[in-house]
């Protein structure tokens, strides 16, 4: 048995790059344990439903995966990358392959995608940008970064370690500006936040969910979703981990053992925010944001007011995903391979999926109709309901 930091527990230091760990976050992997704290035992998983019926669609299979590297959905695309570099852009009614390439490097972060052009970061600190597979440029940045790209109108949007957030030509690699702000000590080892929500560039700066202008990176409003607190570096971490759940101008995200808060990107103030206790983004949808906690309970908050839904508490210490919403259902991956699909009105198991067993890697994303999850072992799944 190893004792070994979980990815989403690791930190990294801004000034020295020394990579130190949160206690809090350490679990016990090897010899098949799925221990998510250490001495504490998964909930055992009772007998598998399947009242809502599914059936897998297909499988495809790419290199191993980290935990920075999702999946990305645009059409009827799906684009996925392995560590060793390889980045695959699939059919995602059928599984068939429309591209595949290899970088060249080991991949620290991606994809971002616009459906034309993908874009991934080498552990070598090089932005690369590929279209249908092809390199148009690749450039290299001075900070480390955790986050896929960002690919929108014709730009790659990159949020980095340092809390710099930048904006390149999509065709060329020109640097258009840069968005600087003093970093803080520590920051997690894991995706943060970026995404568009209509004329706004929205990205997660340490507490902060922050309101860029996407033509020049100046900053239009700031809403704190949680604050530093404690003594030391550690305990002051406060970060906002990808992914985030958006309704209209709404956007909800997860503050890093903190809370999960909910912000008008339109007026730039908190609607909403919530004590909470995980690591891995939310999900949502006009009725609920859903979130996954450290001690593998998942939970419910009503979208309005933050309050709680409901908490299903069958999963615990699965080392799971963040929660997918889909229809009614809202699906969780975990630590074993199992994919676990719960109604979204009261968190009851309707049906759990299988893969290789060797750990769903990141988020499962919803794509042609299909449910496709990644494992660790690079294995792609794509499920359908009947």
């Amino acid at each position: 048995m190893i004792l070994m930091p979980k990815a989403a527990g690791a930190l990294a230091r801004t000034g020295g790059r020394a990579i130190v760990f949160a206690l809090a976050s350490v679990v016990l992997l090897g010899c098949g344990s799925l221990k998510g704290t250490k001495g504490a035992e998964p909930v055992p998983l009772g007998v598998n439903p399947a009242t809502v019926p599914y059936s897998q669609v297909w499988t495809a299979r790419v290199g191993a995966v980290r935990d920075a590297l999702v999946p990305a959905v645009s059409g009827d695309s799906v684009t996925v990358a392995a560590s060793d570099g390889t980045v695959a852009s699939l059919d995602a009614a059928t599984g068939a392959e429309r591209w595949r390439t290899r970088v060249g490097s080991a991949l620290a972060a991606g994809v971002g995608t616009d459906g034309q052009v993908a874009a991934v970061v080498t552990q070598g600190n090089d932005v690369v940008v590929l279209d249908a597979g092809r390199e148009l440029w690749r450039q290299r940045i001075q900070a480390q970064v955790y986050t896929p790209p960002l690919v929108a109108g014709g730009r790659v949007f990159v949020l980095a370690a340092d809390r710099s957030v930048s904006a390149y030509d999509g065709q060329t690699g020109r640097r258009l500006w840069q968005q600087q702000r003093a970093g803080e000590p520590l920051v997690l080892r894991q995706a943060g936040v970026i995404l568009p929500v209509g004329d706004t560039l929205v990205v997660g700066l340490s507490g902060r969910l922050v309101g860029l202008n996407p033509n020049s990176g100046t900053v239009r409003w700031e809403a704190p979703i949680a604050s530093p607190r404690g003594i030391n570096d550690v305990e002051r971490l406060v970060d906002l981990v990808g992914g985030a759940a958006r309704l209209a101008e709404v956007v909800c995200a997860r503050a890093f053992q903190a809370s999960v808060g909910c912000v008008n990107t339109e007026r730039g103030s908190l609607v909403w925010s919530k004590p909470a206790n995980g690591y891995e983004g939310i999900g949502g949808d006009g009725g609920y944001v859903f979130g996954t906690e450290s001690n593998g309970h998942v939970v419910a908050w009503r979208r309005s007011s933050g309050e709680r839904a409901w908490t299903n508490e069958n999963l615990q210490y699965r080392r799971l995903t963040a929660p997918l919403a889909t229809g009614r259902t809202v699906v969780v991956g975990d630590g074993s391979g199992s994919v676990h699909v719960l109604s979204r009105d009261d968190g009851t198991l309707v049906n759990r999926l299988s893969t290789d067993g060797s750990g769903i890697a990141t988020t499962p994303v919803l794509a042609a109709g299909n449910l496709v999850v990644v494992t660790r072992n690079g294995g792609v799944f794509a499920f359908r309901p009947q």
